[in-house]
Order: structure tokens, then sequence, then C-alpha cells
């Protein structure tokens, strides 16, 4: 078997790897959870909701892509499998079935919150292992927390 060799040496290797891992799982878990309530999402918003939804799909999948390019550049092997995912993903996600705007944007505002906090955390722990990788986990925490207030913003009642 071909391998690529690791360019980041241990023990920076195994804090850079991890980090980019649970992030490839939070992320391709928040595209699934999205297109589940695009699918099914109901009510007076429906069509706003439902477009913003598939915005935020969009950018985690983009994300995940270069998430996943980046372990694989440091010659760490980005694992995406569905088992993986499932077995990994600690997010809040929907009920099956139907679901209500009001529940869409409330869903969506909590796991993009979780999921920007796993994310600082994990800018702290590439922080000396890695300023390339810190840098990039930065830059998609920006578009969380940014899809995040997005969502947010629409619960803000007077």
């Amino acid at each position: 078997m071909t391998t690529v060799k690791r360019t980041i040496p241990q023990p920076a290797g195994q804090a850079v790897g991890s980090a980019l891992q649970d992030t490839l799982v939070d992320l391709l878990g928040l595209s699934l959870i999205g297109k589940q309530v695009h699918w099914n999402v109901v009510g007076p918003r429906f069509r706003s909701v439902h477009l913003q939804v598939d915005e935020l799909v969009t950018a985690t999948r983009e994300a995940a892509d270069t998430v996943a390019e980046r372990a694989a550049t440091l010659g760490v092997a980005p694992d995406g499998r569905p088992a993986t995912v499932a077995a990994g993903f600690a997010l809040p996600g929907p009920e099956a079935g139907w679901t209500r705007d009001d529940d869409v944007v409330e869903l969506m505002t909590e796991a993009l919150g979780a999921a920007a906090v796993r994310l600082r955390e994990r800018i702290d722990a590439t922080e000396n292992a890695d300023p390339v990788t810190q840098d990039l986990l930065i830059a998609i925490t920006a578009e969380l927390e940014k899809q995040r207030w997005l969502f947010a913003a629409q619960t803000i009642t007077s």
C-alpha cells in the first residue's frame, strides 16, 4: 500500500490530525442535518429557511473538503465514511419527519453554536502544533459563527 508521508512531526501531528478529523466529522454531520431539515422544513417561512439551510450545507461541504485536503496534505488520512461520521457526531440533530421552520432555526442556531465552541477548542490545540491548520480552523469558525448569527437573528422578538 502506498501512503502519504506525514510532513508534520509527532506529537504535533497527533494533535493536528485529531483536530482536523474531529472538524471533518462535525462539518459532514452539519451538512447532513442541514439537508435533513432542508427536505423536511414546513411553516410560513418555509422558503427562506429552506434556502438558508441550503447555503449552510454548501458552506459546510466546502469547508469539509478543505479540512480533508489539509489533513491529506499533512499525511493524515481523512475519514469521512458514514460509519465514522455517525460514531463521532456529537452535535444536536433533528427528529425524523417534518420540522417547523421555527424549530429548524432553533436547531441550526444551537448546532452551529456547539460546533463553534468545539472549533475554538481545536484552535487552541493547534496554536503551537501547526499555525497553518489553526488559521484554517479560525476561518471555518468565523463562517460557522456567521451562519449561526444568520439563524439566531430570526429568533429575536421585541
